[in-house]
């Protein structure tokens, strides 16, 4: 398998400075409509990196709300993720558009969204997905598959006829951006870069070399 033979070239339209947002929450918006608009699977994938003792760890997660105060996801409070931002309350998002050749870096502090913004978006997801927050130890050892489905039964069972409640152990973080860059694909590697700054409580941003 020859990996180095596995190229494309990024003819995209570049990056104008003068049609950039003066911060980057509309920047985001703007190209994140783009991708929703060119009709990309999951645009709202995005790669988030914590760490702990082992180092540098990610997965792939889903953003679910962003706004001035930052860029919102739910999960188990008890995953190994969640531990992680305990331990070290800062995280980083990509999200990268290949279609489009655009990637977005987000770094920044890392909150537990309030309780009712985890249950109003809890009540919005399927049954299905609520009942596997109530069974799914998330990121522990199993003994088998049959053992998940059997908590499963349980508490569909528990919950049958009934509104399902959300898990005191399950719920939302908020990634409160103090970098975000934009990257966009460019010919012969020559990537055009912008990155936005948080200085003194406004934003300033700044050309990277590819």
């Amino acid at each position: 398998m020859d990996l180095n033979a596995l190229r494309q070239q990024y003819e995209t339209e570049g990056i104008d400075a003068a049609s950039l947002a003066d911060e980057p929450i509309a920047q985001f918006g703007v190209w994140l409509g783009a991708a929703i608009d060119a009709g990309l699977p999951e645009p709202n994938a995005m790669t988030l990196s914590t760490i702990d003792h082992d180092g540098p760890d990610g997965r792939v997660v889903l953003l679910k709300d962003f706004d001035e105060l930052g860029f919102s996801f739910f999960t188990n409070l008890e995953s190994a993720k969640a531990h992680q931002m305990a331990d070290c309350p800062r995280a980083a998002l990509t999200f990268h558009w290949q279609p489009l050749h655009r990637q977005v870096r987000i770094r920044g502090a890392v909150e537990q969204v309030s309780a009712a913004e985890a249950d109003a978006y809890f009540a919005s997801r399927p049954r299905g997905s609520q009942i596997g927050a109530w069974a799914s130890p998330q990121s522990e050892i199993m003994a088998d598959q049959v053992a998940l489905e059997a908590a499963v039964a349980d508490a569909e069972a528990r919950y049958a006829g009934s509104d399902v409640p959300r898990p005191p152990h399950w719920g939302g973080y908020r990634v409160r951006p103090d970098q975000v860059e934009f990257w966009q694909g460019q010919p012969s590697r020559l990537h055009h870069r912008v990155r936005y700054v948080l200085d003194g409580g406004s934003w300033r941003n700044e050309r990277l070399a590819p």
